[in-house]
């Protein structure tokens, strides 16, 4: 029998006072906010993981990539010290160390391709991405992406030869995806995760271009990317500090859909649903925590003005993709930060980067990826029958392949809010009804597996 609008309404509630509780509601966030009905606790698993982090690493990691003086993506690629081409060579010797502890599960790669002539670049170029993966022993064909790039630029683009030590944009982001790696190389998860050191950012998301289109010719089912860009201070240019927050951008309209489509969520009031609004959702579900000491601030937009990172071809491509990046940039230090001579690193490094925030920055990351890996893929199918004109609605979904999977929840929120308030357990169903009118909530599908880990959430289209 279909239960009651009072029912559900009461089983709402209590799921998601429950949700709250099993999501550990009596730590605060970060900022004092209430963590979401959608939020989950960290595991012993995950704090363990997110404890390895270590920032003196990451200074490491840091200072050896400035110590090439440039890594213009036009600049010299045969030179043992200085330049691209000894940065990839480090890079990957870093990540092949890491590739040897790991059972096997890891590979380290360099991903190279020639650019011929194009914007930014006057001649034909090699640009060259460093690549680990870490394969997952369930689901292998689900793929997460994170990556930072570590080729680097002072103001004029096109200078290839002046010193361009990048400690900021990006070496910041690079020494998160070398943390991440070497870290998660010696554990096993459920999905592979593809770690990127990407070059050619600065000359027009070159890199990162490549690497989507060698994703997508392998038939990869990216189920989310995060790229780190500018992550490596907390201070912004008036000298004001934020040493807690990192802003993790997040389009709302896809910008792979096509203007039907894009008319179809519109009419159905889903412009902040997108699957990368949904995987910012659960970062700040997984990694807004005590755990990893971080506050997520999403920022409901693509990118920053007149500039982009290298999650969108990512975006281009159909797959749900997000910018990590600081809290407040410095514009005057961006490209300047400090300068290299005689080998010598000259400047005050620690003043533009801020190494324990780095690697906060790597937990929230690896709250995230980890998570994601163990955790079930994200619902696919998902939809809302609108055959009948009815105040009761219907959902829709297919069941996931994991040999985990113990089932799915249905999340729903006022249209006006920005966070998912409620959760109801579903079972393990393909399809359910909820005695609320679709024309006044906004409706989501998530699965969960045996460990109790939650999916990011789908929204579901209407089909008639």
């Amino acid at each position: 029998m279909r239960p009651t609008r009072r029912t559900v309404l009461t089983a709402t509630a209590a799921a998601g006072t429950a949700a709250l509780a099993s999501a550990g509601a009596a730590e605060a966030a970060p900022q004092g906010g209430r963590p979401p009905a959608t939020a989950q606790h960290p595991s012993r698993e995950l704090r363990e993981l997110l404890r390895e982090m270590d920032p003196a690493r990451v200074e490491a990691t840091v200072r050896r990539l400035v110590s090439f003086g440039t890594r213009h993506t036009l600049s010299v690629q045969d030179d043992p010290a200085r330049g691209i081409g000894a940065a990839r060579d480090w890079l990957l010797s870093e990540l092949r160390s890491y590739a040897a502890v790991s059972g096997g599960r890891m590979t380290a790669e360099l991903q190279s391709y020639i650019q011929e002539p194009a914007s930014r670049i006057p001649v034909a170029t090699k640009i060259t991405n460093v690549v680990a993966t870490l394969r997952g022993s369930v689901t292998p064909e689900r793929v997460y992406v994170v990556s930072g790039h570590y080729d680097s630029r002072v103001t004029d683009v096109m200078d290839a030869t002046s010193d361009a030590p990048g400690a900021d944009d990006d070496a910041s982001g690079v020494a998160v995806v070398l943390e991440l790696a070497r870290v998660m190389a010696k554990r096993r998860t459920a999905a592979t995760i593809v770690f990127a050191a990407a070059a050619g950012e600065e000359q027009g998301l070159y890199g990162s271009t490549h690497l989507a289109e060698q994703l997508k010719a392998a038939g990869a089912d990216v189920q989310g990317m995060f790229t780190n860009d500018i992550v490596g201070s907390s201070t912004a240019d008036d000298g004001t500090k934020d040493p807690y927050t990192v802003r993790l951008f997040a389009e709302g309209v896809p910008t792979s859909e096509t203007p039907e489509q894009a008319a179809i969520r519109r009419s159905v009031g889903g412009e902040n649903d997108s699957a990368t609004r949904q995987l910012a959702r659960f970062v700040r579900d997984v990694a807004d925590n005590d755990a990893t000491g971080m506050h997520v601030r999403m920022i409901y937009r693509r990118d920053r003005y007149l500039r982009g990172g290298d999650h969108i071809p990512f975006l281009e491509r159909a797959w749900p993709a997000a910018r990590f990046t600081e809290p407040a940039e410095d514009f005057a230090h961006q490209h300047q930060d400090v300068r290299v001579e005689d080998g010598k690193q000259y400047g005050d490094l620690p003043r533009f980067c801020d190494f324990g925030y780095i690697t906060r920055v790597a937990r929230v990351n690896a709250a995230a990826l980890w998570t994601l890996a163990q955790a079930p893929g994200t619902p696919t199918g998902a939809k809302i029958l609108t055959s009948a004109l009815t105040n009761s609605t219907q959902l829709v979904w297919t069941r996931g392949t994991e040999p985990d999977l113990a089932g799915y929840e249905i999340v729903w929120r006022e249209t006006t809010a920005p966070e998912w308030t409620h959760v109801i357990p579903a079972g393990d169903v393909t399809a359910f009804e909820v005695d609320l009118s679709k024309d006044n909530v906004f409706f989501g599908v998530r699965a969960v597996n045996t460990k109790g880990l939650r999916s990011p959430v789908a929204f579901p289209l209407p089909q008639s």
